[in-house]
């Protein structure tokens, strides 16, 4: 790993941290009214590859392709969001920070989702942050846009309601698991839910990002990673995790992984929605 993907993911611990995010980003990340849109197909990401062709000819024009650097905060605690934002292949962790500094994932978001539903549900905003914790690409709409949509009924808004309560079920589910399953378990889970949100096996992270995620000390994370690569269920490098037995994976992991993806299956099946 070169000296700048080093810095990059050092700088990412502290905004997960709570640290000097502004500092950050001025260093490293572009604002967003700098970005250069990228070419990718919106409907990379599930939500909108389910809007009906009627309303997907009216959302075209106003969809905005971005980049979404390692690090990059969407929007911070307590903030007003312009924006909300449609991960294609980028994974967006949602935390909540401890007056302590520290901090954990609620809840993470990929092409499965939208980030920034406290927008068009009335709150305006939201006491976590969302950090893009594995850099990638997608689409964003601006607030108004997003709200009339909204507010017009019909499939987006059947369609929003049914994510959210699948994206609830997830948040559910991880203070579950946080409270009751080992380092090890919560890990499987963690890379699982990461993997189903990207298109190949590879995941580009430190382990100290993922302690971080999971509110756990490093060292926990690597005597669980240590043990997964000695079962021969996942690889790694510095700032790389592949998983090569899945369905090892999958046994090895706790009930709370099968939960939130049927919840998500059985929420968000595959087709248009109505």
């Amino acid at each position: 790993m070169d000296t700048r993907t080093a810095g990059l993911m050092r700088d990412t611990s502290a905004a997960l941290h709570g640290g000097v995010v502004k500092q950050c980003l001025d260093a490293h990340y572009p604002a967003p009214a700098e970005q250069h849109p990228v070419r990718l197909d919106p409907r990379k990401n599930h939500l909108l590859a389910a809007l009906p062709d009627s309303i997907w000819r009216r959302w075209l024009p106003h969809l905005e392709a971005v980049d979404m650097p390692l690090g990059q905060v969407l929007y911070e605690s307590g903030s007003i969001q312009n924006y909300v934002y449609f991960p294609t292949s980028a994974i967006v962790s949602l935390l909540y920070l401890l007056e302590s500094g520290g901090s954990a994932e609620i809840a993470g978001v990929g092409n499965d989702g939208i980030v920034g539903i406290s927008l068009f549900m009335g709150g305006e905003s939201t006491p976590s942050r969302a950090v893009v914790l594995s850099a990638g690409q997608g689409y964003r709409l601006q607030a108004r846009t997003m709200k009339e949509e909204f507010n017009l009924g019909g499939p987006v808004l059947h369609l929003l309601l049914r994510y959210i309560q699948a994206l609830i079920t997830q948040m559910a589910q991880t203070g579950v698991c946080n409270r009751h399953h080992s380092v090890d378990q919560q890990l499987c889970r963690w890379l699982l839910l990461s993997m189903d949100r990207l298109q190949d096996n590879h995941l580009a992270i430190t382990q100290e990002l993922i302690a971080n995620a999971l509110g756990v000390r490093r060292e926990g994370i690597t005597e669980a990673a240590r043990s997964l690569r000695q079962a021969g269920l996942i690889s790694y490098a510095r700032g790389h995790i592949s998983v090569l037995d899945r369905q090892a994976l999958e046994a090895r992991s706790c009930e709370c992984y099968a939960v939130v993806r049927c919840e998500c299956e059985r929420l968000l099946p595959a087709g248009l929605a109505t």
